[in-house]
């Protein structure tokens, strides 16, 4: 018979703690006590503020309101991601939310666009992109839901303070029944027989015993890592960079709905708008550049003065050989870490989350929950792993040591296997863990400068002339329906602007 769960503890704050703070008092409605440890004097790593689109679904499915959320943290919205210099310099691509067009039939848009681009009659594939078409021109508006309206191509996601985000669930959370308890952790028991943690004891002597515990404490990995001796698999060798100098600046420049990631000698730099300042970091490989050599150059490339110093993190590239180990699953860092170019790390604490919801124990803790839950989040991770690899390595650029490294590694087979496809006749081989879709992979491919040796053969036997028309009347429809939009600023301005506390506070 069933045993439900009576009590969760949840180690750790931050993002992680207090998104799975929210989404479980959203979900348990009764007998089943959830209580959230953390410290003021332990800080949040906080540089999360670029997320992807599924951010929304997370959001909607615990019941936060979007206006309220936008205007509680600070947050811009977020049409995809610009990369700079990264295949060659002074070369720009965009990773667009959305699709390329509309297909207009069963041979996807793009093949039309490497056709016409062979003989010379296509622009650049961004052009035919609805999220580009409204970010080149900094403007915002939410996608219509009638899909045969070229406004419906495009997704979106947020830029936002994760520090703020934070605080807004642990609000909503606590309206929810979660308890906090504030103290640092000291020492955590394990059953002896059964090797499952039963209790966490604080600094001020308080014990807190618990069926299942979820860890959110960062790096430290307290429960998984430390107590439980999960291991972690490095993957320093495909993803070299491992520090990041992050300081916030004010405002200049100008007010995109969009990440920027500028490629230097080793490693990029992004740029992160917020209502009330812009994100800035500097992501690089120490054994190719010093710290005092990355914070100069991070420093040189704001846009306005910068707000404090610099913060330094250090950070290994890869994941936990388990992410649920006997009564204990690690969310958000404490179970591993993908550096923060594509802005998967919100992604993952979501995913992790609604992936335990689905798979939630009882009292027995029947092992095939953590084994499925294994197998999914290690593919999950994989997936993110390749595609972050692609960037790194399809390309030309042999400037720096840090680069030529990068363009000669031996990457996953995975991986292998789909540049092959591609590089042969411009299929795009996708996974069903596969985080990012079809036109994510194909804006990189595209965009550094990786094209098909040859046709689609199905291409051959199409009447090219009238699919070109097409093409050409994407591109108009994008072009027309983007400068009709609003302006970004004036979106946000009009809509959802920042609590005036929070400008006041800056």
């Amino acid at each position: 018979m069933s045993e439900p769960l009576r009590r969760i503890v949840i180690l750790g704050g931050g993002s992680a703690g207090w998104m799975t703070a929210a989404a479980l008092g959203n979900a348990i409605h009764k007998d089943c006590e959830v209580t959230l440890v953390e410290s003021e004097a332990i800080g949040t790593v906080g540089v999360g503020e670029a997320t992807i689109p599924p951010i929304r679904r997370f959001n909607r499915s615990i019941g936060l309101n979007e206006k309220e959320f936008v205007q509680a943290t600070g947050a811009t919205f977020k049409l995809g991601i610009q990369f700079t210099d990264w295949s060659r310099l002074g070369h720009s691509y965009f990773h667009p939310f959305g699709t390329f067009g509309s297909d207009f039939d069963s041979i996807p848009l793009y093949q039309y666009w490497l056709e016409a681009r062979r003989e010379g009659i296509a622009g650049p594939l961004d052009e035919y992109c609805m999220a580009w078409g409204a970010a080149s021109r900094l403007k915002f508006t939410p996608p219509v839901s009638d899909r045969r309206n070229i406004q419906s191509t495009f997704d979106y996601a947020y830029h936002f303070d994760a520090g703020l985000y934070a605080g807004f669930l642990r609000r909503f959370a606590e309206a929810k029944g979660i308890k906090r308890r504030e103290g640092q952790i000291t020492k955590l028991d394990v059953d002896g027989p059964t090797g499952r943690l039963t209790a966490v004891h604080l600094d001020n002597g308080d014990r807190l015993e618990a069926d299942f515990f979820v860890d959110c404490t960062g790096f430290r990995s307290l429960a998984l890592g430390q107590t439980l001796g999960v291991g972690y698999q490095d993957w320093t060798h495909w993803l070299p960079c491992n520090r990041a100098v992050a300081v916030p600046c004010a405002h200049g420049g100008e007010f995109t709905p969009y990440t920027r990631s500028i490629a230097r000698g080793a490693g990029w730099q992004w740029r992160i708008p917020l209502q009330h300042r812009i994100g800035n970091g500097h992501v690089y490989s120490s054994a190719h550049l010093t710290d005092d050599e990355a914070h100069a150059i991070l420093l040189a490339n704001l846009d306005g003065e910068a707000q404090g110093e610099p913060r330094l993190l250090r950070f290994t590239t890869g994941r936990r050989h388990y992410f649920w180990h006997k009564n204990v699953v690690a969310i958000g860092l404490a179970a591993g870490f993908m550096e923060p170019l594509e802005s998967t790390s919100l992604h993952l604490i979501q995913s992790g989350i609604q992936r335990l919801l689905a798979l939630f124990p009882d009292r027995h803790m029947d092992p095939l929950l953590a084994e499925e839950y294994n197998r999914i989040t290690s593919l999950e991770y994989e997936r993110i792993r390749d595609f972050l690899i692609l960037h790194y390595h399809a390309t030309s650029r042999d400037d720096t040591p840090f680069w030529r490294y990068c363009s000669n590694m031996t990457i996953p087979d995975s991986l292998s296997y789909k540049l092959a496809h591609f590089r042969r006749d411009g299929r795009i081989v996708a996974d069903q863990y596969d985080l990012f879709v079809n036109a994510s992979w194909l804006s990189v491919y595209v965009g550094q400068d990786e094209f098909p040796d040859r046709p689609d053969p199905m291409m051959q036997l199409r009447n090219r002339p009238e699919a070109f028309r097409n093409l050409e009347s994407v591109h108009k429809a994008i072009k027309g329906a983007a400068e009709a939009m609003p302006r970004h600023d004036e979106f946000i301005a009009r809509n959802c602007p920042a609590d005036t506390g929070l400008i006041a506070a800056e």
